[in-house]
């Protein structure tokens, strides 16, 4: 164990143990803080949350902070918001918990903190549970509730943590959205009454909102200044998040899973464990907020977080569902032509008495449709090694359709409601399958395992999603536990997951669920990125991708060229913007190469190849954003600075084009004051180089005045459009 672990240790066991702190809990990470006081027989409350403090502000911290209880519970204080409310078999409405003891623990690269509360009266417990990282700026805390009671227990309400926040002049900053118009940025102030962010699709959970949030405490959030609280659930099912403001001098913020539906009748000895809520604290703004989660989820909550990802083409765009055989080679030709490294087989491959032609039936038929692809996935294998690189294929493996022979060996492995008829999605045919049936997990676990033991040599999964819950109703789960549905539903997930994961840990996986419906860290553990979006329209994609980037890193965020005019939006941009647009994320192509003029080709290759010069810095760097194109001041501007701070990568996109605009000049951020930059433009297309190509400054000169961006591209007359953008690459002059 490292030494600065060693002391974050000893601290927390100082305060447990000490004169002063005595039945204090002290959980920090490299620059934070969390007290709570824990006095055996006693009420758990939060003491305080922030910046790290030296020892004398720590002993005197109790007398200049309100105490909150940490996990108010129902029935003794009904007029306010609780965490958790319970129902027992007496009918008894209420909960008295007090603390019965703390347990400290290592784990690696954290320390756990474990408060036992026990109900005055009944065998009821819950463990708050708090795990500090030390190498990353983030504490998770989730509750583990039990009991021994001789009946179940209904749980009506059960959150993962609560948080109370210091009235003021505080913003919240969320996402929102809808298919093909995922993570859009929302910010408002903070005021009187309820404030409630929640999702109940039953599949995906990041499409119309996310279950992560900003908390600006110092007024209207800056980027990369000020105090921030970030809260993060990591949890794939339906989620509801709480701020109240009510008449006290706090807002109260609460985070768990949607108890609307899906009260839980809990058996003695069985044990509800809520999912994690990952806090960070930053006083380095939003951004700083971001750099906190983005550190968090490559190190521990993203699957190969810290590999560097492939360079794909992905065929859906290209050919939609018209697969076959020699279209295949001809694209996994062109992809390793201009460099890149992996092709992407998406939808149409499969289905025997019924072929995958469109989207209206085949699901769950996971066999080769031999007219399309007469060699076989082996021939595309080989096709690929031919080509020097790799081969990936998609699968929709939680669904059916009802035109498919798995649904006509197994109609009871839908999700259905009684006496109803179906509910019918996508095609007129998509149904979901139950995946609280074990029997339904071990056919998904299937799918997978049947596909990499057949083929080894597949290097990536496209996992996708494209159906909602839409009717309620389980034919596996007894008749009184029906509103265990959603639940159960994410734990049979995640138990998939798990056995993938178990068995094929090098396997690359991404969640695509319509598109960005999947982003969300209870599942990235198991997935090494996501797909943002359906639309892959470069200027919609500089908004979504700017709130996507609030919470997930880019090496996470599938970001692709695709063709002009866009499919989704029928926008003509020019590729270079797209290119642009595409190489801030993890880049990809969603085009059909043999469409594309020789120039164009040109133009991609050179970009794949400065993309993998800058993929470390993006990919694993520190993200700084600059401009937002929410601020609509014509222009979006972000960049990735490596650790080390030697080397940077510059993003500018124009969003919008009129004659005399006047653009404000960007700063840079996140540079060494003392070190000297040279900079040179990635993807140039003008026809003389910018005035400060291959010059040298400070970072101190380019944090305080940035470099004058020219608002068009000086090319000939012929190539003139109203789209501009720039790549910087710096790199330390040494």
């Amino acid at each position: 164990m490292n030494f600065k672990k060693r002391m974050n240790l000893f601290m927390g066991m100082w305060l447990l143990t000490g004169a002063v702190f005595a039945q204090n809990v002290c959980l920090s990470t490299p620059n934070t803080l969390m007290v709570l006081a824990a006095p055996e027989g006693g009420k758990l409350e939060y003491v305080y949350y922030g910046n790290k403090l030296s020892e004398t502000n720590l002993q005197n911290l109790e007398t200049v902070q309100t105490k909150h209880e940490a996990y108010p519970e129902y029935g003794m204080n009904c007029p306010t918001e609780t965490a958790l409310a319970v129902k027992h078999a007496d009918g008894n409405m209420t909960l008295q918990l007090e603390v019965m003891k703390v347990t400290t623990t290592e784990e690696a690269d954290a320390v756990k903190a474990v408060i036992t509360l026990k109900d005055k009266v009944y065998p009821f417990f819950v463990n708050v549970c708090y795990k500090a990282w030390q190498d990353a700026d983030i504490i998770e805390t989730w509750t583990e509730i039990s009991h021994q009671e001789k009946k179940p227990v209904v749980l009506n309400q059960f959150a993962s943590a609560y948080l109370p926040i210091r009235r003021g002049d505080v913003w919240l900053s969320h996402l929102y959205g809808t298919w093909a118009n995922e993570g859009r940025l929302s910010q408002e102030p903070l005021t009187p009454g309820m404030k409630i962010i929640k999702n109940k699709d039953g599949v995906r959970n990041s499409h119309t909102a996310h279950a992560e949030v900003m908390f600006s405490l110092d007024g209207r959030p800056q980027e990369n200044a000020g105090n921030v609280i970030g809260a993060a659930l990591c949890y794939s099912g339906n989620y509801k998040l709480r701020i109240e403001t009510h008449d006290d001098e706090y807002h109260h913020f609460f985070a768990g899973i949607n108890e609307e539906n899906s009260t839980y009748s809990l058996k003695k000895d069985e044990v509800f464990r809520t999912p994690e809520l990952a806090l960070t604290y930053s006083r380095e703004g939003l951004s700083g907020s971001s750099r906190n989660f983005h550190r968090w989820a490559r190190l521990h909550k993203l699957a190969h977080g810290t590999t560097l990802r492939k360079i794909l083409l992905n065929s859906w765009e290209g050919v939609y569902f018209d697969i076959n055989q020699e279209g295949m080679d001809q694209m996994m030709a062109d992809i390793a032509s201009m460099g890149g490294e992996l092709f992407v087989m998406d939808d149409g491959w499969f289905g025997d008495k019924y072929p995958r032609k469109t989207d209206n039936s085949s699901l769950g038929d996971w066999v080769v449709d031999q007219n399309k692809l007469p060699n076989g996935i082996e021939g595309l294998l080989s096709d690929a090694k031919k080509h020097g690189i790799k081969f990936g294929i998609w699968i929709e493996p939680e669904m059916a359709n009802t035109t498919s022979e798995l649904y006509e060996r197994h109609p009871e492995w839908v999700i259905k409601a009684p006496e109803r008829d179906l509910v019918l999605g996508r095609g007129g045919t998509q149904v979901v399958l139950d995946l609280a049936n074990p029997a339904v997990q071990d056919f998904i676990f299937d799918i997978v395992d049947k596909l990499m033991t057949s083929y080894p040599e597949i290097d990536y999964i496209k996992w996708d999603a494209n159906m909602s819950i839409m009717n309620h109703g389980s034919q596996y789960l007894t008749s009184d536990n029906q509103s265990h549905l959603y639940i159960e539903f994410h734990r049979g997930f995640e138990k998939v997951c798990q056995r993938i994961r178990a068995k094929y840990p090098d396997l690359t996986i991404q969640a695509c669920a319509s598109g960005g419906g999947r982003a969300n860290y209870g599942l990235l553990p198991y997935f090494d990125e996501f797909w943002v979006s359906d639309n892959t329209d470069a200027l919609q994609r500089v908004y979504m991708q700017w709130g996507t980037s609030y919470f997930f890193p880019a090496v996470a965020m599938a970001s692709h060229i695709s063709a002009a005019p866009n499919h989704q939006t029928f926008r003509t941009i020019p590729l270079k913007y797209r290119i642009d647009v595409a190489m801030s994320g993890r880049l990809g192509m969603e085009i059909q190469p043999k469409n594309m003029t020789d120039g164009e080709k040109a133009l991609c290759k050179n970009a794949i190849a400065e993309y993998k010069t800058i993929r470390p810095i993006v990919q694993q760097g520190d993200i700084y954003r600059l401009l937002s194109p929410y601020d609509k001041q014509g222009a979006a501007s972000l960049m990735y600075v490596a650790p080390e701070k030697d080397k940077a990568v510059f993003y500018w996109w124009k969003t919008e084009h009129f004659c005399n605009q006047h653009l404000p000049r960007i700063k840079m951020a996140g540079l060494c004051p003392n070190k000297q930059y040279k900079v040179h433009e990635l993807n140039r297309i003008d026809n003389r180089p910018l005035n400060f190509e291959n010059k040298s400054f400070s970072g101190a000169y380019l944090m305080a005045n940035g470099l004058e961006i020219p608002y068009n591209h000086q090319v000939d007359y012929h190539k003139q459009n109203d789209y501009s953008s720039r790549v910087l690459y710096l790199e330390e002059v040494k």
